[in-house]
């Protein structure tokens, strides 16, 4: 037998020893999906409402027929900002409540930490928020920003005559895994653009982080060399709502020190009087404010479902109706939920965004998509100052750190394989 005849034979019988272990989930009446987000804790200020984006899409779909001529039902689990429960919840979602897919997660803590259950259950998470890439598992599809499509452009158009030609760059941080490997990121593309290191301050502080004063005076000292200095916000969850209220009791303006934030948006400005924070940033790939015919729709629907004509839309929200319509129209495709099968169907799948752009699913298990700069507004929305043209294709890994150099995702045979520098099948038959 060849060595591709092989690796084919050895493709084939996992693929049929899974479909074998979801014969229950399949049999069932309705199609089970998961829902892991924290509804309690230091990140329920973000991820209540991802529960609630992935329940309207539920009921949308339902009020449509259904999926595969059966009724869709979500099942919640709460693992309440603890990292080590979100593993727990999923083994459960898996396991026990036999969910054909989750949606779910926001920090790359808690993904990190049920990582290891989706790949040994053979299971299939959608991820919806930014992450500071370096991963790529056959079982995630990351519907979020990776660096290339949200950091580098910011710091990117700051660089720029546009955005302020910033020179010395403070990078704020909750101590966790996104930031530190975004500022890892971030550190060495801003070397490979000659900025010296002592124009570079980090900083980190812990989850649910409240008294911003140091922080805060350490950053106003930081920019007061005679250099145009911007903070890059990698800060997560309910710390955030103190930071800014503390840059404004400092006096700190965007004309001034902007703030370009990867981890707030419409959701997290809604708890903050903005008044004093007019003109500082954010990077995501959609905002509320941007008009187009889809974006519409989506506004209405979410106004509808929710009950509430106040309540914001935001990114990750978009990035888990771009997921949840991905996985839609992957298991129509296949005619079945069963994982493998479904994996395969989402290759190339295109949605019409909110966004106004087409997101297509890659065979890294990311998306391209657009790039987006907005401006905080004294109604808590964002300005779009400046958007790329086209989508960008994420990265899974990052050309800016020397140990990924050579690395490829590319999930689709031969190479099956997310983080190597040659096809795996070779290492199966070797």
């Amino acid at each position: 037998m060849t060595s591709r005849n092989i690796v084919k034979a050895l493709a084939v019988a996992g693929s049929l020893a899974a479909s074998a272990a979801l014969v229950p989930a399949q049999a069932q009446d309705t199609i089970k999906v998961g829902v892991l987000h924290s509804l309690s804790g230091t990140m329920a200020i973000s991820e209540t409402t991802l529960k609630d984006t992935v329940l309207m899409m539920v009921d949308d779909i339902n009020k449509h027929g259904g999926l595969l001529g059966k009724k869709v039902e979500a099942v919640v689990v709460d693992p309440a900002s603890n990292w080590p429960l979100f593993a727990e919840k999923a083994r459960e979602l898996l396991q026990k409540d036999k969910v054909a897919v989750v949606f779910g997660c926001w920090t790359s803590v808690s993904r990190k930490s049920v990582l290891p259950v989706f790949e040994e259950l053979n299971g299939l998470l959608f991820y919806p928020v930014q992450y500071e890439g370096e991963e790529s598992s056959n079982n995630v599809f990351y519907t979020g920003a990776a660096p290339n499509q949200q950091a580098i452009p910011a710091v990117e158009y700051l660089m720029s005559k546009e955005g302020g030609d910033v020179k010395r760059w403070v990078l704020e941080g909750t101590d966790y895994v996104y930031p530190r490997t975004t500022n890892k990121i971030l550190e060495a593309f801003l070397k490979s653009k000659g900025v010296a290191a002592s124009d570079i301050m980090i900083n980190y502080t812990p989850f649910g982080f409240s008294d911003w004063q140091t922080e805060v005076a350490a950053i106003k000292k930081f920019a007061s060399a005679g250099k145009k200095t911007a903070v890059v916000s990698t800060i997560n969850g309910d710390a955030n709502v103190p930071f800014y209220k503390e840059l404004a009791n400092q006096g700190i303006k965007a004309s001034d020190i902007p703030v370009v934030a990867f981890s707030v948006g419409e959701e997290e400005l809604s708890g903050i009087d903005t008044k004093n924070l007019v003109g500082h940033l954010a990077a995501w790939n959609y905002f509320e404010s941007v008009k187009n015919p889809t974006n519409t729709a989506f506004i209405k629907q979410w106004h509808a479902f929710i009950k509430n004509d106040k309540r914001v839309t935001n990114d990750p929200m978009e990035a888990t109706y771009i997921g949840f319509k991905m996985w839609t129209q992957a298991v129509e495709q296949a005619g079945t939920t069963d994982v493998n099968a479904v994996r395969q169907a989402m290759y190339g799948q295109k949605v019409k965004t909110p966004s106004g752009f087409t997101a297509v699913m890659n065979t890294n298990h990311h998306l391209s998509k657009p790039v987006m700069i907005g401006e905080i507004q004294p109604n808590g929305q964002f300005e779009v100052v400046w958007q790329t043209k086209n989508t960008i294709k994420a990265d899974a890994w990052s050309p800016y750190l020397p140990e990924d150099k050579g690395k490829v995702a590319d999930w689709t045979f031969p190479w099956v394989c997310g983080n190597c520098t040659e096809p795996k099948y070779k290492s199966l038959v070797n």
